[in-house]
């Protein structure tokens, strides 16, 4: 039987964002110049505390629309963390293929719940939608995960974007909630199964990425059960 640890260190990367060369560079630099003393586990905390920071200045836009300039620079802290532990261990020769698989999506898993309730927690998003939304992420990244393991292939990328693009997609939306107010006051009314809801412009943004999340996850799963049927058709009983 094939060692867990083998799989791991076999799993191909798959990225195809369109940042993802530029990226690439940047944080190969960035990490080379890194203190020695800075570890891949301190940085996979910091990306944790950015996690943190999101929700904190989502929650409290609701007090002043300012604070999602905090949120913004949780992302960017996100980012910085999330992206340079992996990074820092290769450029260092320190790779713990096993260890850093899970502490890394472990960890990915409970920032993004972070990040999702606080952005439900805010005025600019409905909280019901925001866990639909995130249940859809969670949905996707056992998929990934299941890939990873049976396929040797870990996706990280959807129709060219991947987290990158997106928490840059956040910190420009932020920014034009700040700035434009007519934006972050708008609202549609309607009625879903028998509820009235007020839709503002990050509930139909959540919407439009709710429908994506989930069909790349039925069509991912639906392609890979048919490739899984024909690698392992339905054994003969001839008795």
């Amino acid at each position: 039987m094939e060692n867990t640890e083998t799989k791991r260190e076999q799993s191909q990367r798959i990225q195809t964002s369109i940042l993802n060369a530029a990226e690439k560079k940047a944080l190969v630099w960035m990490g080379q110049r890194m203190p020695r003393w800075i570890t891949s586990d301190m940085m996979t905390a910091f990306g944790t505390i950015g996690a943190v920071v999101i929700a904190v200045g989502y929650y409290l836009s609701g007090q002043n629309v300012a604070f999602l300039w905090l949120a913004s620079l949780g992302f960017v802290m996100n980012w910085f963390g999330d992206s340079l532990d992996g990074t820092i261990a290769r450029v260092r020769n320190q790779q713990r293929p096993v260890y850093g698989f899970f502490v890394d999506h472990t960890v990915d898993v409970v920032n993004e719940t972070i990040m999702f309730i606080g952005m439900g927690l805010s005025p600019l998003m409905n909280l019901d939608l925001a866990l639909m939304i995130l249940a859809a992420y969670l949905m996707l990244s056992v998929y990934v995960y299941i890939s990873a393991h049976l396929k040797g292939e870990f996706r990280l990328t959807y129709a060219k974007m991947g987290p990158t693009e997106l928490r840059i997609i956040a910190i420009l939306m932020n920014t034009l909630f700040i700035f434009v107010r007519p934006l972050r006051e708008f609202s549609v009314s309607t009625r879903i199964l028998g509820q009235d809801l007020s839709l503002g412009v990050l509930d139909l943004a959540g919407i439009v990425i709710l429908v994506a999340l989930l069909a790349a996850y039925f069509v991912s799963i639906i392609r890979d059960a048919r490739e899984y049927a024909k690698k392992e058709p339905l054994p003969r009983n001839d008795k």
